[in-house]
């Protein structure tokens, strides 16, 4: 297990979230393998997302690394009284009736960030689906920030931060380099493990701007 001395340069958690990440962890008997990469911003995605199990030990993950996250939502949730609580918690508001779209929007936020990473889980639901939703890549392409990819692997009690990499805009062999890395984890509910691919890949999709 980690100790807690951070070892990276990204947006930091704290001291007593780290031992309430390492108990759970020593209760469930997990391990976590791989290292927070260096780096201020990343796309950080979560896979595959089978269970409402994958919060907590993906916090308790987080908490060990000391990384701090943030998360979206749509901007209703943060009116007044718990906008304060949700910001603090490290939600970030999205304008579905902006001009902007949502890539457009958390790109803009990291590229003006001095530090943040923006936590997704791409298939977008507990249950089996034929697509990822793509927002994690363009959001990553569009703001020139690394995507860092991790797992809960439920089969061998481990949770991990793997491959990262910056998107080059060729979906497929960015996407084929992400299916290799989650080739072999298991979710908590396997069955439910949505297809590791989006939807522009059926149309050999290169993103040019």
């Amino acid at each position: 297990m980690l100790s807690s001395k951070i070892s990276h340069n990204g947006p930091t958690s704290g001291f007593i979230p780290y031992w309430i990440g390492r108990v759970w962890m020593w209760f469930f008997n997990w391990d976590l393998v791989g290292q927070v990469p260096v780096g201020k911003k990343f796309v950080l995605i979560a896979a595959p997302h089978t269970s409402n199990w994958d919060l907590p030990f993906g916090l308790a993950a987080l908490y060990i690394y000391r990384l701090k996250v943030s998360w979206l939502g749509k901007d209703t949730i943060f009116k007044e009284p718990f906008g304060r609580l949700m910001r603090w918690l490290g939600g970030i508001a999205i304008n579905r009736d902006s001009q902007l779209g949502v890539a457009d929007q958390i790109a803009r936020q990291l590229k003006e960030s001095r530090k943040l990473i923006i936590a997704i889980a791409p298939s977008g639901t507990r249950k089996r689906g034929e697509y990822w939703k793509s927002g994690f890549y363009w959001i990553a392409y569009k703001a020139q920030v690394p995507i860092l990819c991790g797992y809960l692997d439920y089969a061998h009690r481990k949770a991990c931060l793997g491959l990262c990499f910056f998107p080059t805009g060729s979906v497929k062999e960015d996407m084929d380099r992400i299916r290799n890395f989650y080739k072999n984890i298991q979710g908590k509910n396997p069955k439910e493990a949505s297809r590791i691919r989006l939807r522009k890949e059926d149309k050999n999709a290169v993103y040019t701007s």
